[in-house]
Formats: structure tokens, C-alpha cells, sequence
């Protein structure tokens, strides 16, 4: 292992205001779930994000979990869902106890790819047998192609829930990524563009929606003076402290966007041109905050794989990580349907093999940068010449 300091792949990047807000949260001594922070980061989410309501809760997985609850997902029934994902996509359909149907991405976004969608609502329909939601994923910074996604939902009178986790900021045909779904869903895990330490919150045009959310993720107390409980409920709020940062990272967030979308660029620059190296498309249809900068190995002009990359980053002290491992290839849904973009073509088994996301948080700086291209270049010289990896 490399001496020298460790290059994260993205840590949090804290700003000047937030230990000013905290600060005011712990002055009002209101430290507990709910708070006038909380109550102010919804409205600032719900304005940045142009919808009318938003909900601050736990994490991006409550989120997702209250919104398969809005849209009555109930045991026996399926959802259908995006394969290529991080598991706290597919996770919240297993707790309402229904069977996920996974969908595979296409080349253009590396996201739910339409032509499979259709044919699994083609069959879906012909069996008597719709799924109850379709949770479309939004992969590292970008949107999926909403318009004929949510147009194909429509027609089949389908609802879906927007998993943003990646893409807060992100824009798609002049809107703001979450805000297509019936609802939304964002993360602010300590490794997202902006972070609450841990937290999440779920947005919607439907008032009426997320205030009965709201109702649920307070452990559905009833409005009488004691304890009452007519549904099952959850303990999902955000906390005031964690809300007060939320309000501090998101002030800075588009100076967080401008920052990675520029690492990515240097990126492509000193690699987008060399055998082999090409890095996750941005389509014409918006804008990509490059949450990570992902690049891919192709195995037909390298033999350096992404395995052996990350594996040499690692060494020298630098954090890369695989693409998301696709969910119809995980053990815990060994059993569940997979649709491909084409019957004879995985796109997400592809990228899996071929992806590597590379170091791309907004405080990493030029030299670190000038590190890890250097590595690479490195690698890819060692590859040509015959040198092994491993």
C-alpha cells in the first residue's frame, strides 16, 4: 500500500455556512427529529427541485419505501425496477412484500432502457399481471430518458417513483431530475453531491401524498392528546441538526455540480482519446452533475480490465470502485425477472464488467487529480508493453 495520502473516491465537502446552522440548531436547543430547520430544508428542496411538497426523512431508502406505500404496493404484487442500481432501490419493494422485476439500462443514459420496459409491460399486460410501480433509477449524476419511460407508464396506468438518490441537480429536458415520478426520491449519504451526513427526502406535486408520507413517517400518531395508532407507521423523520446541514450543502450545490462536472472534463481529456477508455455518455436531453465520473475499459482494444485498474488504484492508496453490481445477478434476487434491452443483449451486465467510477469529489484538487490519471496512464502503458496487473 502506498504511503502517500489517501484519495477517496467521494468524500463530503462541507461549506461556511453549515456549522453556523448547526450551530442555531443546537442554541435552540431543538436537537431532536423535526425543527424549524427541517421544516425550512423541505420547503428549499421542494423550490430547487420545482415541486410543490417535499418530505425530509432518514435516508433515500425510506423515501423509496414511503413512496411504494403511496403507490399501494402490497404483498403478491410486482414492481418492476432498474437492475443497474444500488440494492437500497430494490430493498423497499421486498419490505411491502411484493416481487421486483428487473429492467436493464440502454447505451444512451446507462439508465432504464425504454425498448425493454415496453416489452415487459407488453407481457405484463397480456398475463393480467401490471406491476404496481415502476421505480426508474437515476445512475451517477444523470436522469434516465423520462419522457418516453413515463409515457409508457402512462399508457399502462402504471405509477412510478423516481429513485434522484444520484441526481439532485441533474436536469432533463429543462427540469430538475426527480421531478417526474408520481414521486421523487433523494439521498444525502455521506458520499452524495451534497450530504446531511445520512438522510433523504421524498417530493411530489401531490400535497396530499406526502402529507399522508409525513403522517406514516412519524409512526402514524393520530391527532388526539394521547398515544393512538390506526395504521402501521415508521420512526423516518430527519433530524433538526442533520436538516441544518442539508440547508448549509445545499446553498453551495450548483458550485458542487460546476466542480465535478470540470473533474469529470479533465478526466476525459487526458483519457477519453486512448485505446480502449470511453466514460458515461451525457445525452443532449440535459444536464449530468457527473456525481462520479465513470469510465469504461473495453476488453476489445485493452486487455487491462476494470478489476485490475481498481485493484492498481488501490494499491497506491486511491479509491475506485466497480459499477453497481446489476440487481438480477445478486444472490438475493436470483429468482426474480430480468428483462434485457434486447432479448440477445445485457447493456448493465456490460458495464458491470466494463465500468470503473474514479475519484470524483468536488474538494479533490489538481494534483490529486493529475495522481490518478497519472496511474492510469501508467496502467495502460504497463498493459501494452505486457506487463501483469495482479
Amino acid at each position: 500500500m502506498s504511503a502517500q495520502q489517501r484519495i477517496f473516491l467521494s468524500p463530503p465537502h462541507m461549506g461556511e455556512d453549515e456549522q453556523e446552522l448547526v450551530a442555531d440548531a443546537f442554541a435552540s436547543n431543538w436537537i431532536a427529529p423535526l425543527g424549524e430547520h427541517v421544516d425550512a430544508f423541505e420547503r428549499e428542496i421542494a423550490q430547487y427541485v420545482g415541486v410543490k411538497a417535499a418530505l425530509a426523512v432518514s435516508s433515500g431508502t425510506a423515501a423509496i419505501h414511503l413512496g411504494l406505500r403511496l403507490a399501494g404496493v402490497a404483498p403478491g404484487d410486482t414492481v418492476f425496477c432498474s437492475s443497474l442500481t444500488f440494492v437500497a432501490s430494490a430493498n423497499p419493494i421486498l419490505y411491502q412484500g411484493a416481487t421486483p422485476v428487473f429492467i436493464d439500462s440502454e447505451e444512451g443514459s446507462w439508465n432504464m432502457s425504454p425498448k425493454a420496459l415496453e416489452r415487459a409491460l407488453q407481457e405484463a399486460a397480456a398475463a393480467d399481471k401490471l406491476p404496481k410501480a415502476v421505480v426508474i433509477v437515476n445512475l451517477y449524476g444523470q436522469s434516465a430518458d423520462m419522457w418516453p419511460l413515463m409515457a409508457l407508464c402512462e399508457q399502462y396506468g402504471v405509477r412510478v417513483v423516481e429513485d434522484a438518490a444520484e441526481s439532485l441537480g441533474a436536469v432533463y429536458k429543462g427540469r430538475m431530475s426527480g421531478a417526474f415520478g408520481h414521486v421523487g426520491t433523494f439521498s444525502f449519504n455521506g458520499n452524495k453531491i451534497m450530504t446531511t451526513s445520512g438522510g433523504g427526502m421524498l417530493v411530489s406535486d401531490d400535497v396530499e401524498a406526502i402529507e399522508k408520507a409525513r403522517f406514516w413517517s412519524t409512526q402514524a400518531k393520530e391527532p388526539v392528546r394521547h398515544y393512538q395508532h390506526e395504521e402501521m407507521g415508521y420512526n423516518y423523520r430527519l433530524s433538526n441538526v442533520l436538516a441544518a446541514i442539508g440547508r448549509g450543502q445545499l446553498r453551495v450545490l450548483e458550485e458542487r455540480i460546476e466542480a465535478r462536472r470540470g473533474i469529470y472534463k479533465r478526466y476525459e481529456q487526458a483519457l477519453g482519446q486512448l485505446p480502449g477508455i470511453s466514460f458515461m455518455p451525457e445525452p443532449a436531453t440535459g444536464r449530468s452533475t457527473r456525481w462520479l465520473t465513470v469510465m469504461r475499459l473495453n476488453p476489445a482494444d485493452t486487455t487491462l480490465s476494470a478489476a485490475q485498474l481498481i485493484d492498481a488504484l488501490g494499491r497506491e492508496n486511491i479509491e475506485a470502485r466497480p459499477v453497481w453490481k446489476p440487481m438480477h445477478l445478486q444472490p438475493l434476487f436470483a429468482q426474480c425477472q430480468y428483462y434485457p434491452h434486447q432479448p440477445d443483449e445485457s447493456i448493465s451486465d456490460q458495464l458491470f464488467a466494463e465500468g470503473v467510477c474514479l475519484p470524483s469529489g468536488s474538494s479533490l484538487t489538481a494534483e490529486q487529480q493529475e495522481r490518478v490519471i497519472g496511474l492510469i496512464m501508467s496502467c495502460l502503458l504497463n498493459q501494452e508493453r505486457g506487463v501483469r496487473h495482479v
